[in-house]
């Protein structure tokens, strides 16, 4: 997560606009709406919105979709629709599942874990993973019958899961963006953020959408149980990456779909 100053607190416990905004320009590209360096209690409301940003990078992802169909097959399309979803979150969330996988499988102690995952270097393990993550991502999208229904649900409950990690489990270093998160995130940011996941998967999905949610809060827990026997808390770079994890566990889920 890119470093942001922090202002002091404004005193405020309610939801702002300030909270969507401050969470479409860290999980987005979209240019800065608010120019100045983010609040503490900003940033934790923040977390609460995730879900809305996802469910509104869905959207783009639609709109996208429908303009493509118009032009190229079903395989061009997936692939050109892969790179715009990668593009619309400046490679964030794939760039952390990279460091992660660089750091959780490359070190033998968590301080070199944690260490290798402050490195911008690819080693061969996020290399791997990397690649056989777009790969299953671009089958997925290739394959799944309700392409627009899956593009809304996963970026959705992508970001849900980065909200479920960052409330849910211990943080592992003492400072940074994720250290703030972590700690103005509680309850009431929970609670927003599954209740818009849960309208949308409703929406989307019927009873398959229920069943994403529940996937995703597993993979997030066995995910996160996972982390902390290997480093003693969870990073940027692990919600980035059980954020795209997530993701791609919903598109199998509604390829599994077509089944039925």
């Amino acid at each position: 997560m890119t470093e942001q100053p922090l202002k002091p607190e404004s005193g405020d416990t309610g939801f702002t606009l300030s909270g969507v905004l401050v969470a479409a320009q860290f999980l987005t590209t979209m240019p800065p709406l608010l120019k100045r360096p983010f609040t503490s209690r900003e940033l934790g409301q923040a977390v609460a919105f995730f879900p809305v940003v996802g469910l509104l990078l869905g959207v783009v992802l639609v709109g996208v979709n429908l303009l493509l169909a118009m032009l190229f097959p079903t395989a061009v399309r997936a692939a050109l629709l892969l790179v715009t979803w990668v593009l619309l979150t400046g490679v964030l969330h794939l760039d952390g599942f990279l460091d992660a996988c660089d750091g959780l499988f490359g070190g033998f102690t968590p301080e070199k874990r944690l260490e290798i995952m402050r490195d911008e270097r690819v080693g061969a393990f996020a290399l791997a993973g990397g690649v056989l993550l777009l790969l299953v991502q671009f089958t997925a999208l290739t394959a799944v019958p309700h392409l627009n229904l899956a593009l809304l649900l996963a970026p959705t409950l992508g970001r849900w899961a980065m909200t479920l990690a960052i409330a849910g489990f211990p943080y592992a270093r003492p400072s940074g963006l994720g250290r703030t998160m972590k700690d103005e995130a509680g309850l009431a940011e929970v609670l927003l953020a599954t209740a818009v996941s849960l309208i949308v998967a409703v929406m989307a999905g019927g009873m398959w959408g229920l069943g994403a949610m529940g996937l995703v809060a597993l993979l997030v827990w066995l995910g996160s149980r996972f982390v902390l026997r290997r480093i003693p808390g969870l990073t940027g770079d692990i919600y980035g990456a059980l954020c795209v994890l997530s993701e791609t566990a919903v598109l199998l889920l509604l390829v599994i779909s077509g089944k039925f």
